[in-house]
């Protein structure tokens, strides 16, 4: 057990400094505990097709952090969440940030408030919805959602949730052409290739989507 949680620390240091992310070790500790629950609960209720705690490090925790530099604003909700990604490890490396977690998976939301209570995460909420019948009484600042559904779709199901001049940010695999040419005419796309530490033959691109303000 020792070893194991040594490789996975190592993994998960080496990929926080090739992402030129300076943690603390308190920060960093949160991280494990994260992967560690993850895969814990993942024996008995299905969670994350990711069964392996070292594939969980580029996966799911770097595979979040990732988008961090992408983000816009102070109030960030991650939609469709699953359990937890991005917006757990994005909460605990910014506490200056505020996370609402939504997803229509109880037993997702579950784990995601049982990470929250035993981390202390004051910045962070999770409640069980489905994106179109969510409607949150302040926009966001931005919404963030990971291979959840296609660009024009995201757009439909999330953008009553932001504010004026709120963003998307979507998590993609190999570059969406077709989907980012079937946006509304009123919104923009940028797109930024990335490459996630142990996970540089996978393909990820970061989607911003944003609708200029009148």
């Amino acid at each position: 057990m020792s070893n194991i949680n040594d490789n996975i620390s190592a993994k998960l240091n080496y990929g926080l400094t090739t992402l030129n992310l300076k943690l603390d070790s308190n920060k960093i500790e949160k991280l494990l505990v994260l992967i560690k629950e993850l895969e814990r609960w993942n024996k008995k209720i299905n969670l994350t097709a990711i069964r392996s705690i070292e594939d969980m490090v580029s996966g799911h925790l770097l595979d979040s952090l990732i988008v961090g530099p992408h983000l816009r604003g102070k109030s960030i909700i991650d939609v469709g969440t699953g359990a937890g990604f991005p917006g757990l490890p994005l909460a605990i490396i910014d506490p200056s940030l505020e996370f609402l977690l939504l997803d229509s998976n109880g037993k997702k939301i579950g784990f995601i408030k049982h990470i929250i209570n035993i981390l202390e995460l004051k910045n962070t909420s999770a409640i069980k919805n489905r994106a179109e019948d969510y409607v949150p009484s302040n926009g966001f600042d931005t919404v963030i959602a990971r291979a959840l559904t296609d660009l024009p779709r995201l757009i439909c199901l999330t953008e009553h949730m932001l504010h004026e001049a709120g963003s998307i940010i979507a998590l993609k695999g190999k570059k969406p052409i077709t989907e980012i040419q079937k946006i509304p005419a009123a919104w923009k796309a940028s797109v930024c290739r990335v490459s996630v530490p142990g996970l540089e033959t996978h393909e990820r691109h970061i989607i911003s989507l944003t609708k200029p303000v009148k």
